[in-house]
């Protein structure tokens, strides 16, 4: 999701294909050995197999909402805060949401682990609205989608913890016109066909 976001918001024409990876498509093996997702192919044949990579290349193209420069902090500071969710909390996450996948973890301790982590992003919001100042930037936008994959654990749990700013951080971003753009279900994709073009274009009644 995250990759989207950037592409969309930088807006880059580009052709979305949706892969189911428990039936992973000869296209995506040639175009990626890693067979992950996402991977963006770009016109030079250069291949981009990391989310935060592709938002970084898509933003550096175009950043007209100015998520590469926060009104606090730098990129190197957003990079490093994102690192911390891509490794400690994104494990936290994965412990807490697929706890039959990791039997050897304790989920409970998993879910102690994620929550310190957000108690970070807490006392942040409470400064400002965003993570990183007066308006939303790169940090905010690829943290937000796992803070959602962890709020929609347990939605009723989430919304018993004392932590008012994140809750209104992470309801903002799911209700903005953005997020709304990129959360289209596509069907899969089969090889040989197009992909979907994407930004995607106004519909009309």
């Amino acid at each position: 999701m995250r990759a989207r976001l950037a592409l969309a918001v930088s807006g880059q024409a580009c052709e979305l294909r949706e892969v189911v990876l428990r039936n992973k498509p000869q296209g995506l093996l040639q175009a990626s050995p890693k067979a992950t997702v996402p991977v963006l192919v770009l016109a030079d044949g250069r291949v981009l197999d990391q989310s935060l990579d592709i938002m970084q290349w898509a933003l550096a193209q175009r950043d007209p909402a100015h998520w590469l420069a926060p009104s606090e902090g730098t990129e190197a500071d957003m990079l490093a805060l994102i690192e911390e969710c891509d490794s400690r909390f994104k494990q936290a996450l994965d412990r807490c949401k697929y706890p039959a996948r990791y039997p050897a973890s304790d989920a409970a301790v998993a879910r102690v682990q994620a929550v310190e982590w957000l108690q970070g992003l807490q006392a942040r919001l409470v400064r400002h609205n965003f993570l990183f100042g007066r308006h939303a930037a790169l940090a905010d936008m690829a943290i937000a989608p796992f803070v959602r994959q962890f709020a929609g654990i347990d939605a009723s749990w989430w919304q018993a913890q004392p932590w008012p700013h994140l809750q209104a951080w992470l309801a903002q971003w799911q209700s903005s016109h953005l997020f709304e753009s990129v959360m289209h279900k596509l069907p899969a994709w089969i090889d040989g066909t197009a992909g979907v073009p994407f930004p995607h274009p106004p519909t009309t009644d």
